[in-house]
C-alpha cells in the first residue's frame, strides 16, 4: 500500500468512496476545488492503483482539519485508515501546526477508537452536526 496526494488521476476513484461511505457525499465539484485549494492536502490509500480510502485535510494558519476519513468497506480492519492518519499527523508535525482536529458522528465506534488510538482527545460536542440520520458530531482533536 500507498499513500498518494489525490489528484485528477485518482479523483474519480475518490468519489466513489465517497459515495459508498458517506450519507451526504460531497459532489465530484467540491473534491476537484480541492485539488488547487491552498492548504488542503487530500491523501489516497493505493494498492497496485486500486484506490483503498482517503483522507482530506485542510491547514489554516496553524491549525488542522480533518474533513473526511473513509475507506472502501472491503479493505476496512486493514490499516488503512491508520496509514491514512499517520500521514496527516506527519504533514501536521512538518508544517509545525498546533494541533489536528475533526468531527465524528457519536454512533461510530470504530472510527472513535482510532482517533483514540492516536490520542485524540474530545473536546466538545456539535449538536446535530450530522443528517441521515441526524445526529450529534464530537469534536476530537490531537494537540501535537
Amino acid at each position: 500500500m500507498k499513500i498518494v496526494r489525490m489528484n485528477e488521476d485518482n479523483i474519480h476513484s475518490v468519489k466513489e468512496i465517497e459515495d459508498e461511505c458517506f450519507s451526504n457525499p460531497w459532489s465530484f465539484e467540491s473534491l476537484y476545488a480541492e485539488l488547487s485549494k491552498v492548504g488542503a492536502c487530500f491523501y489516497v490509500a493505493q494498492d497496485d492503483n486500486n484506490s483503498l480510502g482517503y483522507i482530506g485535510f485542510n491547514m489554516v494558519l496553524d491549525e488542522g482539519y480533518i474533513a473526511n476519513l473513509a475507506v472502501k468497506k472491503v479493505y476496512r480492519r486493514q490499516g488503512v485508515a491508520e496509514a491514512l492518519l499517520s500521514k496527516v499527523i506527519e504533514t501536521a508535525k512538518e508544517n509545525n501546526l498546533s494541533f489536528v482536529s475533526l468531527e465524528v458522528r457519536e454512533s461510530n465506534t470504530p472510527a472513535i477508537k482510532l482517533y483514540e488510538k492516536f490520542r485524540f482527545s474530545k473536546q466538545g460536542v456539535r449538536k446535530d452536526f450530522y443528517r441521515s440520520p441526524r445526529e450529534n458530531g464530537l469534536i476530537l482533536t490531537k494537540f501535537l
